[in-house]
């Protein structure tokens, strides 16, 4: 089992877990937030882009691994997706290096799985 597929099973338990004990304030969040990323003035490629882009800043590697697994599935070119980090980098500083290097290995793990 590679990283991406124990990232996506920890997740998985861990959101239904909090789902166990979250009150209503919890469950309006996190569909607030699964809503943003929907298709809507904006594609949804472009939004995880924006998401990707934000975490990295904020050097969540959590995060970072959600989104890097969003661009892949809303077919997000590795051009497209370097030129995002590239963006985060600039904002962020050398201190992002560590989690773009994060981002590449999920990504090289993503495109290996997928055959290219």
């Amino acid at each position: 089992m590679g990283d991406i597929e124990k990232f996506q099973q920890e997740r998985e338990t861990l959101n239904e877990l909090v789902m166990k004990y979250a009150g209503l304030g919890t469950k309006r969040f996190y569909s607030l937030d699964a809503q943003a990323y929907r298709e809507g003035v904006l594609p949804a490629k472009t939004k995880e882009l924006l998401g990707l882009v934000a975490s990295f800043v904020l050097r969540c590697d959590d995060c970072i691994k959600y989104h890097v697994i969003r661009c892949h599935e809303e077919g997000v070119s590795s051009e497209e997706l370097e030129e995002a980090l590239f963006i985060g980098l600039i904002v962020g500083g050398t201190i992002t290096i560590p989690h773009q290097r994060r981002a590449m290995k999920a990504w090289e793990e993503l495109k290996a799985r997928a055959g290219g």
